[in-house]
C-alpha cells in the first residue's frame, strides 16, 4: 500500500500547488465540484480531532513516510475508493478534512508556510464569471479567507497528531501488518505496508503513562484505532458490493 501523508513538495492530489497571491490569481474564480480527484485513492491522512468520526466508517491505520508516522484512514483493497461513486463521497459517510479541504492547503517556502492552490484543479476557473472569486479589489475574499482557516486548523491538529505518534513510536506501540481478503467470488486481495497497535505493548504500558495518555486524550485515540479495525469487514463487503454492480451493468449493456 502506497499513500503519501505528509506535507510535501507534491502531496497527495496535488499536481500544481502554487501560492495563492492577489497579483497572480487576481482573477481566479473558483467553482464547485465533487471528489473525482480522490476516485483512484487507497488511502488518506486523518488528524486525531477526526478519529472518532472515522473510526465509525474506515480502518485507522499508521503509515511510514520516512521517520514520520502518520494515521491514514484506508479506503479501497486496491486502487479504487469505495466511498466515492460518480464523482461523489457516498452520503452518509464521513468526509476526511483532507479531502475536504482540497484544491486549497498550504505550502512551505522559504519564509514558512501560506495559503496555496491546486493550479491543475477542474474547480479552478481563470477566465469567465463560474463560480466565486478569489479576490476582489485585491483582497481576500470570504472562500479564501475561510480556506485560510481550515488549512490553518488541520496544520494546527496534524502538529498535536504527529505528538501522539512519536509517543506510539517512543513507546515500541507499532506493529507492522497485512492483510488478506478473499471475497465470495473468490477474487483475492492483499493490503501491505501499513502499522496498528499492538494490544498486549498498549496493555502493558507503565502506570505513569498510562496516567499521561489518560490526560492528553490519548489512550482514547487508540480505542478508536483498534475499534476501526472491524471496519475491514465493511470494506469487503463494499468491494463485494461493487464488484456485483459492475457485472450487473455489463449485463445490462
Amino acid at each position: 500500500m502506497t499513500s503519501q501523508t505528509s506535507e510535501s513538495d507534491t502531496p497527495l492530489f496535488y499536481r500544481d500547488p502554487q501560492l495563492i497571491s492577489s497579483r497572480d490569481h487576481a482573477h481566479w474564480r473558483i467553482r464547485d465540484g465533487g471528489v473525482e480527484f480522490a476516485q483512484q485513492t487507497i488511502a488518506v491522512p486523518i488528524v486525531i480531532g477526526e478519529f472518532i468520526a472515522a473510526a465509525r466508517c474506515f480502518p485507522i491505520l499508521f503509515s511510514a513516510a520516512g521517520d514520520t508516522i502518520n494515521p491514514i484512514a484506508l479506503l479501497g483493497l486496491d486502487a479504487n475508493n469505495l466511498f466515492v461513486k460518480n464523482g461523489r463521497w457516498i452520503e452518509g459517510v464521513y468526509i476526511p478534512a483532507y479531502v475536504r479541504r482540497y484544491p486549497f492547503g498550504f505550502i512551505e517556502h522559504r519564509d514558512g508556510v501560506a495559503l496555496g492552490i491546486d493550479a491543475a484543479s477542474e474547480r479552478i476557473v481563470r477566465d469567465g464569471d463560474e463560480g466565486q472569486p478569489l479576490f476582489e479589489s485585491g483582497e481576500p475574499t470570504d472562500v479564501t479567507r475561510q480556506a485560510l482557516q481550515f488549512c490553518d486548523a488541520y496544520r494546527a491538529e496534524a502538529d498535536v497528531t504527529q505528538a501522539f505518534c512519536q509517543a506510539l513510536q517512543t513507546q515500541n506501540l507499532l506493529i507492522d501488518r497485512r492483510a488478506d481478503a478473499t471475497l465470495p467470488n473468490g477474487r483475492k486481495f492483499a493490503v501491505d505496508g501499513f502499522r496498528i497497535v499492538d494490544v498486549n505493548k498498549f496493555r502493558a504500558l507503565d502506570a505513569a503513562s498510562v496516567v499521561e495518555w489518560h490526560h492528553k486524550g490519548w489512550l482514547a485515540l487508540v480505542h478508536h484505532h483498534l475499534a476501526s479495525l472491524d471496519r475491514f469487514e465493511d470494506l469487503l463487503a463494499r468491494r463485494g458490493a461493487r464488484d456485483r454492480e459492475s457485472l450487473s451493468d455489463q449485463a445490462v449493456a
